[in-house]
């Protein structure tokens, strides 16, 4: 098994109108994977869900979901909780037409609560959210906590790999933008990349950490907030620098799925990302 690579969404380079056009422009390109954007709702209907499925399948490109943005697993009131379990499961029917075998989730805000607070709650929340898809048959889908890039916002790396623990088959999404980004630039270059990857051997075990998923791309931050924007990685102001990372993971033989976000130039700056790890 070796790494797989491919954007989030379309980029700006994409020449079609329509995501089912996605899998074949980007195999043509030789990349591997690409994560269908559900982040302002679950807005896609069966037959186009099964339609970007079934050409997935055709091109060889290994397919994952990204669940609305506005799920905040910390958010105590059962209300919120039941919009949260909803939007989740609208995500892992629409993973389940395509075949898409991952949905990544955000950890959610502290809402002026104590770190600990806010973790304790979200435990709570994915631990009902784990039992609402199995009871609605998407047992077989694998729910991704990803760590984020602002200081207020739930999900460090120790945040999300806390959150992991609750199920053997909660796979962490690892932002390294957004956590270079919310320690304001000091996860960054190889040493803070063998730190971070032995933490998550550390708790999950080899096996499960090295098929982890993640997110990358440049990120411009602020000192006190943390993530500002994504940036494309012709830009040299702000990191992180991908090529430590992908030597690493090359290095332990490690399968993770890497999901480029930069802005625009993610389906080219994907193909950087995956020259570098085969390079390394």
């Amino acid at each position: 098994m070796s790494a797989i690579f491919g954007p989030a969404g379309n980029a700006e380079s994409f020449p079609y109108k329509s995501s089912v056009d996605a899998p074949r422009w980007l195999a043509g390109l030789g990349l591997d994977c690409y994560e269908y954007q559900c982040g302002k709702g679950v807005n896609v209907g069966e037959a186009t869900a099964r339609k970007v499925g079934e050409a997935a399948r055709e091109a060889g490109i290994v397919l994952s979901i990204h669940a609305p943005y506005f799920i905040n697993l910390a958010n105590p009131d059962p209300d919120s909780l039941q919009k949260t379990i909803g939007y989740i499961t609208a995500a892992c029917q629409a993973a389940d037409w395509m075949g898409a075998t991952r949905v990544v989730i955000h950890s959610g805000a502290l809402m002026k609560r104590t770190r600990r607070e806010a973790q304790d709650i979200a435990l709570h929340s994915l631990k009902e959210v784990v039992a609402a898809c199995d009871g609605t048959g998407f047992g077989h889908i694998t729910l991704c906590p990803e760590t984020m890039g602002k200081i207020n916002q739930l999900g460090d790396l120790d945040e999300v790999l806390e959150l992991c623990t609750l199920d053997e088959r909660l796979t962490p999404c690892v932002d390294f933008g957004h956590l270079y980004a919310r320690t304001l630039g000091e996860l960054e270059g190889h040493e803070a990349c063998v730190k971070m990857l032995d933490r998550i051997k550390a708790v999950l075990g080899e096996e499960r950490a090295s098929r982890f998923h993640s997110h990358f791309s440049k990120i411009q931050f602020t000192p006190n907030g943390g993530e500002k924007m994504h940036l494309t990685f012709d830009q040299e102001d702000f990191g992180p620098d991908p090529e430590p990372l992908m030597a690493e993971v090359a290095r332990r033989g490690w399968s993770p799925t890497f999901i480029c976000e930069s802005a625009g130039t993610q389906a080219e700056d994907a193909l950087t990302m995956k020259r570098l790890y085969q390079n390394a």
